[in-house]
Protein backbone atom coordinates (compact mmCIF):
# COMPACT_ATOMS: atom_id res chain seq x y z
CA UNK A 1 0.00 0.00 0.00
CA UNK A 2 1.42 3.44 -0.87
CA UNK A 3 2.17 5.50 2.22
CA UNK A 4 0.49 8.88 2.37
CA UNK A 5 2.76 11.90 2.81
CA UNK A 6 5.71 9.67 3.60
CA UNK A 7 8.22 12.53 3.55
CA UNK A 8 8.50 14.03 7.06
CA UNK A 9 7.23 17.60 7.17
CA UNK A 10 8.18 20.38 9.53
CA UNK A 11 10.22 18.31 11.97
CA UNK A 12 11.08 20.15 15.17
CA UNK A 13 14.81 20.60 15.85
CA UNK A 14 14.64 18.21 18.82
CA UNK A 15 13.24 15.50 16.51
CA UNK A 16 16.51 15.69 14.56
CA UNK A 17 18.84 16.24 17.52
CA UNK A 18 21.80 14.07 18.46
CA UNK A 19 21.51 11.55 21.27
CA UNK A 20 23.75 13.72 23.44
CA UNK A 21 21.46 16.71 22.90
CA UNK A 22 18.38 14.67 23.78
CA UNK A 23 19.92 13.27 26.94
CA UNK A 24 21.24 16.69 27.98
CA UNK A 25 17.72 18.12 27.75
CA UNK A 26 16.33 15.12 29.63
CA UNK A 27 18.81 15.53 32.48
CA UNK A 28 18.04 19.24 32.84
CA UNK A 29 14.29 18.64 32.86
CA UNK A 30 14.54 15.56 35.10
CA UNK A 31 16.31 17.55 37.80
CA UNK A 32 13.50 20.11 37.69
CA UNK A 33 10.74 17.45 37.77
CA UNK A 34 12.21 15.60 40.75
CA UNK A 35 12.62 18.83 42.72
CA UNK A 36 9.12 19.99 41.73
CA UNK A 37 7.58 16.72 42.94
CA UNK A 38 9.62 16.69 46.16
CA UNK A 39 8.80 20.29 47.04
CA UNK A 40 5.09 20.19 46.27
CA UNK A 41 3.74 16.64 46.73
CA UNK A 42 3.72 15.22 50.26
CA UNK A 43 3.66 11.64 48.93
CA UNK A 44 6.87 12.12 46.96
CA UNK A 45 8.62 13.92 49.78
CA UNK A 46 7.77 11.01 52.10
CA UNK A 47 8.78 8.16 49.77
CA UNK A 48 11.93 9.93 48.56
CA UNK A 49 13.02 10.46 52.16
CA UNK A 50 12.27 6.82 53.02
CA UNK A 51 14.41 5.72 50.06
CA UNK A 52 17.14 8.21 51.04
CA UNK A 53 16.89 9.61 47.53
CA UNK A 54 16.97 13.40 47.32
CA UNK A 55 16.63 15.29 44.02
CA UNK A 56 20.14 16.67 44.56
CA UNK A 57 21.47 13.09 44.27
CA UNK A 58 20.63 12.99 40.56
CA UNK A 59 23.85 13.65 38.65
CA UNK A 60 23.18 11.53 35.56
CA UNK A 61 20.13 9.88 34.03
CA UNK A 62 20.99 6.45 35.43
CA UNK A 63 20.70 7.86 38.96
CA UNK A 64 16.92 7.82 38.50
CA UNK A 65 17.03 4.12 39.47
CA UNK A 66 17.67 5.25 43.07
CA UNK A 67 14.18 6.74 43.29
CA UNK A 68 11.02 4.77 44.19
CA UNK A 69 8.32 3.75 41.74
CA UNK A 70 4.86 5.28 41.51
CA UNK A 71 1.89 2.94 41.04
CA UNK A 72 -1.79 3.35 40.31
CA UNK A 73 -2.41 2.45 43.96
CA UNK A 74 -0.41 5.52 45.02
CA UNK A 75 -2.67 7.71 42.91
CA UNK A 76 -5.81 6.09 44.30
CA UNK A 77 -4.56 6.28 47.89
CA UNK A 78 -4.15 10.04 47.43
CA UNK A 79 -7.57 10.48 45.80
CA UNK A 80 -8.70 12.94 44.66
CA UNK A 81 -6.10 15.74 44.58
CA UNK A 82 -3.29 14.59 46.89
CA UNK A 83 -0.80 14.04 44.04
CA UNK A 84 -1.24 17.51 42.56
CA UNK A 85 1.87 19.67 42.68
CA UNK A 86 0.11 22.99 42.15
CA UNK A 87 -2.76 24.64 44.05
CA UNK A 88 -6.13 23.32 42.93
CA UNK A 89 -7.09 26.73 41.51
CA UNK A 90 -4.19 26.46 39.04
CA UNK A 91 -5.59 23.18 37.68
CA UNK A 92 -7.30 24.03 34.40
CA UNK A 93 -8.74 20.57 33.70
CA UNK A 94 -9.33 17.27 35.45
CA UNK A 95 -9.57 13.85 33.82
CA UNK A 96 -10.09 10.50 35.53
CA UNK A 97 -10.18 6.79 34.82
CA UNK A 98 -13.47 4.93 34.90
CA UNK A 99 -12.82 3.58 38.38
CA UNK A 100 -14.25 0.14 37.57
CA UNK A 101 -11.67 -1.57 39.80
CA UNK A 102 -11.76 0.90 42.67
CA UNK A 103 -11.42 4.63 43.12
CA UNK A 104 -10.78 6.42 39.84
CA UNK A 105 -7.33 7.67 39.00
CA UNK A 106 -7.55 11.46 38.96
CA UNK A 107 -5.19 13.52 36.81
CA UNK A 108 -4.91 17.28 36.49
CA UNK A 109 -3.47 19.72 33.97
CA UNK A 110 -2.39 23.33 34.16
CA UNK A 111 -2.86 25.52 31.11
CA UNK A 112 0.80 24.89 30.28
CA UNK A 113 0.25 21.12 30.58
CA UNK A 114 -2.69 21.31 28.17
CA UNK A 115 -0.58 23.35 25.76
CA UNK A 116 2.19 20.73 25.90
CA UNK A 117 -0.35 17.94 25.40
CA UNK A 118 -1.88 19.63 22.35
CA UNK A 119 1.60 20.21 20.94
CA UNK A 120 2.59 16.53 21.31
CA UNK A 121 -0.63 15.18 19.79
CA UNK A 122 -0.18 17.61 16.89
CA UNK A 123 3.35 16.22 16.52
CA UNK A 124 1.84 12.72 16.46
CA UNK A 125 -0.66 13.67 13.76
CA UNK A 126 2.11 15.13 11.60
CA UNK A 127 4.17 11.96 12.13
CA UNK A 128 1.15 9.95 10.94
CA UNK A 129 1.03 11.94 7.71
CA UNK A 130 -1.53 14.52 8.76
CA UNK A 131 -1.16 18.01 7.37
CA UNK A 132 -2.69 21.43 7.98
CA UNK A 133 -6.11 21.58 6.34
CA UNK A 134 -6.85 17.86 6.73
CA UNK A 135 -10.15 16.84 8.32
CA UNK A 136 -9.90 14.57 11.35
CA UNK A 137 -12.81 12.40 12.50
CA UNK A 138 -12.37 11.84 16.26
CA UNK A 139 -14.22 8.72 17.41
CA UNK A 140 -12.47 8.34 20.75
CA UNK A 141 -14.79 8.92 23.69
CA UNK A 142 -14.99 12.44 25.07
CA UNK A 143 -15.39 13.31 28.76
CA UNK A 144 -13.22 12.10 31.63
CA UNK A 145 -11.46 9.66 29.26
CA UNK A 146 -8.43 11.48 27.85
CA UNK A 147 -8.72 10.09 24.32
CA UNK A 148 -11.34 12.36 22.75
CA UNK A 149 -10.21 15.73 24.05
CA UNK A 150 -6.54 14.83 23.67
CA UNK A 151 -7.04 14.01 20.00
CA UNK A 152 -9.31 17.02 19.52
CA UNK A 153 -6.91 19.64 20.89
CA UNK A 154 -3.99 18.07 19.06
CA UNK A 155 -5.80 18.03 15.72
CA UNK A 156 -6.77 21.68 16.12
CA UNK A 157 -3.18 22.56 17.04
CA UNK A 158 -2.03 20.77 13.87
CA UNK A 159 -4.28 23.06 11.83
CA UNK A 160 -6.84 20.39 11.01
CA UNK A 161 -10.62 20.56 10.82
CA UNK A 162 -12.06 18.44 13.63
CA UNK A 163 -15.23 16.35 13.59
CA UNK A 164 -15.82 15.68 17.34
CA UNK A 165 -18.00 12.59 16.85
CA UNK A 166 -16.95 10.68 20.01
CA UNK A 167 -17.84 6.98 20.30
CA UNK A 168 -21.03 5.08 19.60
CA UNK A 169 -23.79 5.70 17.05
CA UNK A 170 -22.06 3.45 14.56
CA UNK A 171 -24.51 4.03 11.70
CA UNK A 172 -24.15 7.79 12.10
CA UNK A 173 -20.35 7.47 12.23
CA UNK A 174 -20.38 5.89 8.77
CA UNK A 175 -22.89 8.45 7.49
CA UNK A 176 -20.71 11.36 8.60
CA UNK A 177 -17.59 9.78 7.14
CA UNK A 178 -19.45 9.45 3.84
CA UNK A 179 -20.85 13.00 4.00
CA UNK A 180 -17.99 15.01 5.55
CA UNK A 181 -15.19 13.05 3.86
CA UNK A 182 -12.50 13.19 6.56
CA UNK A 183 -8.90 12.35 5.71
CA UNK A 184 -7.95 10.88 9.11
CA UNK A 185 -9.76 8.91 11.78
CA UNK A 186 -8.63 8.68 15.40
CA UNK A 187 -10.26 5.75 17.21
CA UNK A 188 -9.56 2.47 18.97
CA UNK A 189 -8.54 -0.26 16.52
CA UNK A 190 -11.31 -2.59 17.70
CA UNK A 191 -13.94 0.07 16.99
CA UNK A 192 -12.42 0.68 13.57
CA UNK A 193 -13.19 -2.96 12.86
CA UNK A 194 -16.79 -2.28 13.89
CA UNK A 195 -16.96 0.69 11.52
CA UNK A 196 -15.58 -1.42 8.67
CA UNK A 197 -18.30 -3.98 9.34
CA UNK A 198 -20.92 -1.21 9.30
CA UNK A 199 -19.69 0.05 5.93
CA UNK A 200 -20.14 -3.46 4.54
CA UNK A 201 -23.55 -3.84 6.21
CA UNK A 202 -24.71 -0.66 4.49
CA UNK A 203 -23.50 -1.95 1.14
CA UNK A 204 -20.54 0.46 1.05
CA UNK A 205 -16.94 -0.35 0.20
CA UNK A 206 -14.71 0.77 3.12
CA UNK A 207 -11.81 1.15 0.69
CA UNK A 208 -13.79 3.75 -1.29
CA UNK A 209 -14.18 6.12 1.67
CA UNK A 210 -12.25 9.37 1.94
CA UNK A 211 -10.17 8.05 4.84
CA UNK A 212 -6.47 7.76 4.16
CA UNK A 213 -4.96 7.39 7.64
CA UNK A 214 -6.12 5.80 10.88
CA UNK A 215 -4.42 6.78 14.15
CA UNK A 216 -5.25 3.97 16.54
CA UNK A 217 -4.59 3.61 20.27
CA UNK A 218 -6.06 3.14 23.76
CA UNK A 219 -5.69 -0.66 23.61
CA UNK A 220 -3.03 -3.18 22.56
CA UNK A 221 -3.22 -4.30 18.94
CA UNK A 222 -1.08 -6.48 16.77
CA UNK A 223 0.62 -6.32 13.39
CA UNK A 224 -1.98 -8.81 12.22
CA UNK A 225 -4.74 -6.35 13.12
CA UNK A 226 -2.87 -3.54 11.38
CA UNK A 227 -2.70 -5.56 8.17
CA UNK A 228 -6.34 -6.57 8.48
CA UNK A 229 -7.51 -2.96 8.89
CA UNK A 230 -5.25 -1.65 6.11
CA UNK A 231 -6.45 -4.37 3.76
CA UNK A 232 -10.12 -3.92 4.62
CA UNK A 233 -10.24 -0.11 4.71
CA UNK A 234 -7.50 0.82 2.25
CA UNK A 235 -5.78 3.15 4.73
CA UNK A 236 -2.46 3.52 6.50
CA UNK A 237 -2.84 2.39 10.13
CA UNK A 238 -0.45 3.90 12.67
CA UNK A 239 -0.15 3.47 16.42
CA UNK A 240 -0.47 6.17 19.07
CA UNK A 241 0.32 5.40 22.71
CA UNK A 242 -0.55 7.17 25.91
CA UNK A 243 -2.08 6.84 29.33
CA UNK A 244 -3.86 9.40 31.42
CA UNK A 245 -1.50 9.11 34.40
CA UNK A 246 1.41 10.25 32.23
CA UNK A 247 -0.50 12.64 29.93
CA UNK A 248 -2.96 10.92 27.62
CA UNK A 249 -2.57 10.10 23.91
CA UNK A 250 0.66 11.40 22.43
CA UNK A 251 3.21 10.02 24.88
CA UNK A 252 4.49 8.04 21.90
CA UNK A 253 3.37 7.90 18.29
CA UNK A 254 4.30 6.04 15.15
CA UNK A 255 5.74 7.56 11.98
CA UNK A 256 3.88 6.72 8.78
CA UNK A 257 7.09 6.39 6.75
CA UNK A 258 8.48 3.63 8.97
CA UNK A 259 5.59 2.07 10.94
CA UNK A 260 8.18 0.50 13.21
CA UNK A 261 6.79 1.29 16.65
CA UNK A 262 5.62 4.43 18.47
CA UNK A 263 8.34 7.05 18.91
CA UNK A 264 8.47 8.27 22.51
CA UNK A 265 8.33 12.04 23.05
CA UNK A 266 11.59 11.79 24.97
CA UNK A 267 11.84 15.54 25.41
CA UNK A 268 8.88 15.28 27.80
CA UNK A 269 8.91 11.69 29.09
CA UNK A 270 11.84 9.56 30.23
CA UNK A 271 11.24 5.82 29.63
CA UNK A 272 12.71 2.83 31.44
CA UNK A 273 12.15 -0.90 31.06
CA UNK A 274 12.22 -2.90 34.29
CA UNK A 275 11.91 -6.51 35.33
CA UNK A 276 8.30 -6.57 36.60
CA UNK A 277 9.23 -8.96 39.40
CA UNK A 278 12.44 -7.40 40.74
CA UNK A 279 12.17 -3.78 39.59
CA UNK A 280 15.67 -3.98 38.10
CA UNK A 281 16.28 -1.65 35.15
CA UNK A 282 16.84 -3.67 31.96
CA UNK A 283 18.96 -2.64 28.98
CA UNK A 284 17.34 -1.38 25.79
CA UNK A 285 16.10 -4.25 23.66
CA UNK A 286 15.04 -6.51 26.52
CA UNK A 287 11.34 -7.03 27.18
CA UNK A 288 9.91 -5.90 30.49
CA UNK A 289 7.52 -3.43 32.06
CA UNK A 290 7.45 0.12 30.73
CA UNK A 291 8.06 2.89 33.29
CA UNK A 292 7.71 6.61 32.65
CA UNK A 293 8.90 9.75 34.43
CA UNK A 294 7.41 13.04 33.31
CA UNK A 295 9.90 15.80 32.56
CA UNK A 296 7.72 18.87 32.13
CA UNK A 297 4.32 18.31 33.77
CA UNK A 298 3.31 20.92 36.30
CA UNK A 299 0.01 19.76 37.83
CA UNK A 300 0.74 16.04 38.14
CA UNK A 301 4.41 15.09 37.89
CA UNK A 302 4.86 11.33 38.02
CA UNK A 303 8.15 9.75 38.95
CA UNK A 304 8.92 6.25 37.67
CA UNK A 305 5.28 5.38 36.99
CA UNK A 306 4.75 1.66 36.43
CA UNK A 307 2.50 1.43 33.40
CA UNK A 308 2.20 -2.40 33.62
CA UNK A 309 2.57 -2.47 29.83
CA UNK A 310 5.05 -5.06 28.57
CA UNK A 311 7.28 -3.98 25.70
CA UNK A 312 10.89 -3.21 24.67
CA UNK A 313 12.81 0.02 24.07
CA UNK A 314 14.11 0.21 20.51
CA UNK A 315 16.76 2.52 19.01
CA UNK A 316 15.82 5.66 17.06
CA UNK A 317 15.03 5.39 13.35
CA UNK A 318 12.79 8.02 11.72
CA UNK A 319 13.26 10.48 14.60
CA UNK A 320 15.94 11.14 17.19
CA UNK A 321 13.92 9.49 19.98
CA UNK A 322 13.73 5.84 21.00
CA UNK A 323 10.71 3.75 20.15
CA UNK A 324 8.62 1.16 21.94
CA UNK A 325 7.80 -2.20 20.41
CA UNK A 326 4.19 -3.32 20.16
CA UNK A 327 2.68 -3.81 23.59
CA UNK A 328 2.50 -7.58 24.10
CA UNK A 329 0.25 -7.39 27.16
CA UNK A 330 0.19 -6.11 30.69
CA UNK A 331 1.98 -7.46 33.71
CA UNK A 332 -1.18 -7.12 35.79
CA UNK A 333 -3.82 -8.54 33.42
CA UNK A 334 -1.78 -11.34 31.89
CA UNK A 335 -3.73 -14.55 32.12
CA UNK A 336 -2.05 -17.50 33.80
CA UNK A 337 -3.86 -20.61 32.62
CA UNK A 338 -2.66 -23.94 33.98
CA UNK A 339 0.76 -22.41 34.52
CA UNK A 340 0.98 -20.87 31.04
CA UNK A 341 1.23 -17.09 30.54
CA UNK A 342 -1.38 -16.05 28.00
CA UNK A 343 -1.81 -12.59 26.49
CA UNK A 344 -4.93 -11.66 24.51
CA UNK A 345 -2.72 -10.32 21.71
CA UNK A 346 -1.36 -13.83 21.14
CA UNK A 347 -4.88 -15.10 20.49
CA UNK A 348 -5.66 -12.09 18.33
CA UNK A 349 -2.75 -12.76 15.99
CA UNK A 350 -3.89 -16.33 15.45
CA UNK A 351 -7.55 -15.42 14.91
CA UNK A 352 -6.54 -12.91 12.25
CA UNK A 353 -4.57 -15.56 10.36
CA UNK A 354 -7.87 -17.02 9.14
CA UNK A 355 -9.57 -15.30 6.21
CA UNK A 356 -12.83 -16.88 7.37
CA UNK A 357 -12.86 -15.07 10.73
CA UNK A 358 -13.46 -11.43 11.59
CA UNK A 359 -11.10 -9.69 13.99
CA UNK A 360 -13.61 -9.93 16.85
CA UNK A 361 -12.88 -12.43 19.60
CA UNK A 362 -13.31 -12.97 23.34
CA UNK A 363 -11.43 -15.20 25.76
CA UNK A 364 -13.58 -16.67 28.53
CA UNK A 365 -11.73 -18.32 31.42
CA UNK A 366 -13.56 -20.41 34.04
CA UNK A 367 -12.65 -23.09 36.55
CA UNK A 368 -14.11 -26.57 36.82
CA UNK A 369 -12.90 -27.94 40.14
CA UNK A 370 -9.17 -27.28 40.19
CA UNK A 371 -8.69 -26.98 36.43
CA UNK A 372 -8.87 -23.79 34.41
CA UNK A 373 -11.01 -23.97 31.28
CA UNK A 374 -10.53 -21.62 28.32
CA UNK A 375 -13.12 -20.81 25.70
CA UNK A 376 -12.24 -18.67 22.70
CA UNK A 377 -15.25 -17.10 21.06
CA UNK A 378 -14.79 -15.84 17.54
CA UNK A 379 -17.05 -15.16 14.62
CA UNK A 380 -17.22 -15.51 10.87
CA UNK A 381 -16.79 -12.68 8.44
CA UNK A 382 -19.92 -11.68 6.57
CA UNK A 383 -18.44 -13.23 3.41
CA UNK A 384 -18.21 -16.58 5.21
CA UNK A 385 -21.66 -16.53 6.77
CA UNK A 386 -22.99 -19.28 4.48
CA UNK A 387 -20.36 -21.88 5.34
CA UNK A 388 -21.69 -25.35 6.10
CA UNK A 389 -21.64 -26.70 9.65
CA UNK A 390 -18.76 -28.99 8.69
CA UNK A 391 -16.73 -26.08 7.30
CA UNK A 392 -17.38 -24.02 10.43
CA UNK A 393 -16.26 -26.97 12.51
CA UNK A 394 -13.05 -27.18 10.53
CA UNK A 395 -12.33 -23.49 11.19
CA UNK A 396 -12.83 -24.04 14.92
CA UNK A 397 -10.60 -27.12 14.96
CA UNK A 398 -7.88 -25.28 13.06
CA UNK A 399 -7.97 -22.37 15.51
CA UNK A 400 -7.90 -24.63 18.59
CA UNK A 401 -4.92 -26.51 17.14
CA UNK A 402 -3.03 -23.30 16.36
CA UNK A 403 -3.62 -21.90 19.86
CA UNK A 404 -2.45 -25.17 21.43
CA UNK A 405 0.64 -25.26 19.23
CA UNK A 406 1.68 -21.60 19.43
CA UNK A 407 0.41 -20.50 22.86
CA UNK A 408 0.55 -23.79 24.72
CA UNK A 409 -2.98 -24.02 26.13
CA UNK A 410 -5.88 -26.24 25.16
CA UNK A 411 -9.13 -24.40 24.61
CA UNK A 412 -12.66 -24.83 23.38
CA UNK A 413 -13.32 -22.72 20.29
CA UNK A 414 -16.79 -21.56 19.34
CA UNK A 415 -17.18 -20.07 15.86
CA UNK A 416 -20.28 -17.93 15.83
CA UNK A 417 -22.32 -16.05 13.26
CA UNK A 418 -21.24 -12.56 12.14
CA UNK A 419 -22.16 -9.93 14.73
CA UNK A 420 -22.52 -12.41 17.62
CA UNK A 421 -19.79 -10.96 19.82
CA UNK A 422 -20.61 -7.76 21.66
CA UNK A 423 -19.17 -4.76 19.86
CA UNK A 424 -17.32 -1.88 21.48
CA UNK A 425 -19.30 1.32 21.13
CA UNK A 426 -17.12 3.52 23.32
CA UNK A 427 -13.57 2.95 24.55
CA UNK A 428 -11.88 -0.41 24.57
CA UNK A 429 -12.90 -3.91 23.62
CA UNK A 430 -13.56 -6.39 26.41
CA UNK A 431 -11.32 -9.16 25.19
CA UNK A 432 -11.15 -11.21 28.40
CA UNK A 433 -13.91 -12.50 30.68
CA UNK A 434 -12.34 -14.17 33.72
CA UNK A 435 -14.98 -16.13 35.63
CA UNK A 436 -12.59 -17.92 37.96
CA UNK A 437 -13.17 -17.48 41.71
CA UNK A 438 -11.01 -14.69 43.10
Amino acid sequence: MPVRNAVPADLEPIERASRDEVEGLQLERLKWSLQHAYDNVAHYRCVFDEAKAHPSHLKQLSDLARFPFTTKKDLRDNYPFGMFAVPRERVARIHASSGTTGKPTVVGYTLKDIDTWAHLVARAIRAAGGRRGDTVHVAYGYGLFTGGLGAHYGAERAGCTVIPMSGGQTERQVQLIEDFKPDIIMVTPSYMQVLIEEFVRQGLDPKASSLKVGIFGAEPWTEAMRKDIERSAGIDAVDIYGLSEVMGPGVASECIESKDGPVIAEDHFLPEIIDPETGEVLPDGEEGELVFTTLSKEALPVIRYRTRDLTRLLPPTARSFRRIAKITGRSDDMLIVRGVNVFPTQIEEIVLQSERLSGQYQIVVSRDGILDEVQVRCELREASARLSAAEVGNVGSWLAHRIKTLVGVSCQVTVEAPGSIERTLVGKARRVVDRRPK
